[in-house]
């Protein structure tokens, strides 16, 4: 069987498959079959005052890029406040959650290297 080879991705505003889960909004912009399973790429919602639980990824390294709002970003023993334009990487192995201690929604891309976690969203989430 030849593997095919990976072909460019548009994903246009509005489009990716959503779901709803503990009070937030996830999409999928890159599953891992787009990407080869390199990387997913997902856009979150996240209501003021709310975030998931503390939760480790053991496969996955994931990293967060906040467009919108301000999370408090709970990583191992630190805490980091991030407001629009903040990077936070977690290393795969580590415990973290954050939590959007604003007023109003905030929206950032988060992304899952190597892919595989975003199949999680679907399985347990809500559709959008």
């Amino acid at each position: 069987m030849t593997e095919q080879p990976l072909q460019p991705v548009h994903v246009p505003p509005g489009a990716g498959d959503t779901v709803f889960l503990v009070g937030d909004t996830y999409t999928t912009l890159l599953s891992g079959a787009q990407t080869g399973g390199t990387l997913a790429l997902l856009e979150a919602l996240v209501p003021a005052q709310t975030g998931p639980p503390p939760h480790i990824h053991h496969a996955e390294d994931e990293t967060f890029v906040l467009l919108e709002g301000v999370l408090d970003f709970n990583v191992a023993d630190d805490v980091h406040r991030a407001e629009a334009d903040s990077v936070i990487f977690v290393p795969r192995g580590t415990l973290h959650h954050f939590s959007n201690v604003g007023d109003r929604l905030a929206r950032m891309l988060f992304m899952y290297s190597p892919a595989g976690m975003e199949g999680m969203f679907s399985e347990i989430g809500s559709p959008g």
